[in-house]
């Protein structure tokens, strides 16, 4: 295959290995689970064929060779030959993990990389021998004709024609078993009829057989001859030829009837495959988009919403009433248009949750640790660049929950807890939100080590800690750099803690919240919006500048009577129904001039950060309005307090703020 054709299909190639992948890393973990199920086995060895296929079509050997040593270590145990170890589990871990690193090094640089996996190669053969088989063929005995079958026999002998049977062995190293089964039997047609192949022609396309295959075989040509043309098939290592004597004639008549029964209700499993087949052809009605043409094709959604929105503006500015009835037409097909193009952008958050199990079970063993992992809501479905950003947080947060969270078994049944800890990753839709939580059943946060940490590091004086209640001390554990861990350790006690993935949090426009209870375990909640890309927004103005907050972040607008702000500890604050709300001047912190003369009373957003509202004050809410969200750029990414730009119906750029970090500028 040319480069060009491989650059042609390289795309497919992956998108199939990566399914094939993950597939198969689910398949593992329940393995190891119930490492005599016979179903997953099979499973496990299929996916396995199907890898070496794709890979040695592709060209990349060292992915083939590794794919058809898996094959031969599973093809004994899938025979019932062996029983599959702990250790031979763990192995079938690691070539995962080959297989993974490899296809990640050709979707960045489109070849295979030079890494050796004959170490790995050499550990299958090794296992494979230790189970109770070597690296030679396994005895098979050949099969035996059927009445019918031996019918056919004689009828062939009766037009002259000698009957062979033939056991063709392939070679050791054969990675395309079937095509060159195939191959064979197609030369074998050519100079005569086949009667019987052992395995039948459905397990030869499988590959479901080892080395050696049969064929009970009926010609004119002589023995020799027919030698001559199999081995001319590459990667024939040797075939053995008898000729039949002419014993093989029914016994029975009640065989034949057998015989044909037997072959009779072999055709419901054919029509049962045409039925399936035509299934999967109704089921297959889909095509694979690249991600960048979604993006591009919601970037131009978001043009046709900014140019709507300016036509409306001038139209309601001219006063034309002739515009009114196709504008709402133009907002209703916009809309339509813009609510499918948010739904194929939707993936299930399983496209996340999916890595989990894996890495729960290595972080469980490595740290001497027993964890269940419980998954709920894996079809809830979020925007794929949101899928892209969570995953990394999400996988500190269950990192945070294995070391800090879950004790070791010991531990826990001194406490009067199972051994075993849990920890429940859920997700579900709430309104234009999805929340993600992260729980455990561990030791929890410690608000007395916290605030005694809190001491030591400068953050709050002695008096202030004493002061602060378990809430106010959790929330202290988000600052930056703040950590418990008495020792740095590969999972934790680096510094870069639960603020690296409140602040990605807050970025993607969500919320983060903590919520502990010592000696019981942790939640973490995660509200992340629903797309990144078109988000109704309170519009706002600051000054002579409008803002815009997503609706998302805001619980309700106020109207603050002046004389109703007092101050506390130096800061604004008011009661609205009977709780305190902190007030904060959005002029006085994004630096605008203001000149508000004797207002009686102050515009008001709340927005609620984690388990605390806050309420902005502003010189007047302009309403809500559906906003594009356009990124800033990297040299504006780190502003604080900014999640973006949109262009308003009048030509101008509002800001968006991001309510979480705003206080921080």
């Amino acid at each position: 295959m040319t480069n060009l054709d491989m650059n042609q299909y390289l795309g497919a190639f992956l998108d199939e290995a990566d399914e094939q992948l993950q597939s198969l890393n689910e398949l593992l973990l329940a393995l190891e689970k119930s490492p005599d199920d016979g179903e997953t086995i099979k499973e496990i060895f299929r996916i396995a064929h199907t890898l070496k296929g794709m890979s040695a079509t592709m060209g990349f050997e060292g992915m083939a060779h590794l794919t058809h040593a898996m094959e031969d270590h599973l093809d004994v145990v899938r025979r019932g030959e062996a029983a599959l170890s702990q250790e031979g589990v763990n192995l079938l871990f690691l070539c995962l993990d080959a297989l993974s690193s490899m296809t990640e090094a050709i979707r960045h640089d489109g070849r295979e990389p030079a890494s050796d996996v004959t170490a790995l190669i050499d550990r299958l053969h090794e296992q494979k021998a230790d189970e109770g088989v070597g690296e030679g063929e396994a005895d098979v005995a050949a099969p035996e004709l059927t009445a019918l079958e031996s019918e056919w026999v004689v009828e062939a002998r009766r037009r002259g024609m000698a009957v062979y049977e033939l056991a063709v062995t392939l070679s050791s190293d054969c990675l395309m078993k079937a095509a060159r089964a195939y191959m064979v039997v197609t030369r074998l047609t050519e100079q005569g009829e086949i009667i019987k192949t052992f395995p039948p022609v459905e397990d030869l396309e499988k590959e479901l057989f080892d080395r050696t295959f049969w064929v009970y075989f009926a010609s004119h040509d002589e023995e020799e001859e027919i030698r001559r043309e199999v081995l001319q098939v590459s990667e024939v290592e040797s075939v053995t030829i008898k000729a039949l004597s002419g014993d093989e004639e029914p016994e029975a008549q009640e065989e034949a009837v057998t015989a044909m029964e037997d072959k009779g209700a072999g055709n419901a499993p054919a029509a049962e495959r045409k039925d399936a087949a035509q299934e999967t052809r109704k089921l297959s009605r889909t095509v694979r988009v690249d991600i960048g043409r979604l993006d591009k094709l919601m970037n131009l959604v978001g043009e046709l919403v900014i140019g709507r929105a300016r036509i409306e503006r001038l139209a309601q500015e001219a006063r034309i009433k002739a515009f009114e009835e196709p504008l709402a037409q133009l907002g209703r097909i916009s809309g339509d248009i813009q609510e499918l193009v948010t739904k194929l952008r939707m993936v299930p958050v399983s496209f996340v949750f999916d890595r989990f199990p894996r890495l729960v079970r290595d972080l469980s063993k490595s740290l001497g640790k027993e964890i269940r992992l419980e998954l709920e809501g894996k079809e809830t479905e979020l925007d794929r660049n949101l899928i892209d950003e969570i995953g990394d947080p999400m996988v500190h947060l269950i990192r945070n929950c294995i070391d800090h969270g879950i004790e070791r078994p010991d531990e826990r049944l001194r406490a009067g807890k199972t051994k075993e800890g849990v920890v429940t990753i859920a997700s579900y839709q709430e309104g234009n939100s999805v929340i993600i939580e992260v729980r455990d059943d561990g030791k929890g946060i410690d608000p007395e080590r916290v605030r005694r940490k809190a001491v030591e590091r400068g953050i709050v004086s002695r008096e202030e800690a004493q002061l602060l209640g378990d809430d106010d001390l959790v929330r202290l554990v988000l600052l930056p750099g703040f950590s418990t861990a008495e020792e740095v350790t590969d999972l934790s006690g680096r510094g870069v803690g639960m603020d690296a993935v409140k602040n990605k949090v807050e970025s993607l426009g969500g919320q983060f919240q903590v919520e502990s209870k010592f000696g019981k375990g942790t939640r973490v909640v995660v509200r992340l919006p629903l797309t990144l890309a078109i988000v109704v927004a309170l519009l706002i103005r600051v000054g002579d500048e409008t803002y815009a907050i997503s609706l998302e972040n805001v619980e309700e607008t106020l109207l603050v009577a002046k004389k109703e702000v007092r101050t506390v500890h130096g800061s604004p604050v008011t009661t609205v129904r009977g709780e305190i709300l902190s007030l904060c001047d959005l002029a006085r912190i994004l630096g605008t001039p203001v000149e508000r003369g004797d207002v009686d009373e102050y515009p008001v957003v709340v927005v609620r950060n984690g388990n605390s509202r806050v309420g902005f004050i502003v010189d007047e809410l302009i309403g809500q309005q559906e906003i594009v969200i356009k990124p800033l750029g990297r040299l504006f990414s780190k502003v604080k307090g900014v999640a973006g730009a949109t262009i308003l119906g009048d030509g101008n750029v509002a800001l968006i703020l991001e309510p979480g970090s705003v206080q921080a500028i």
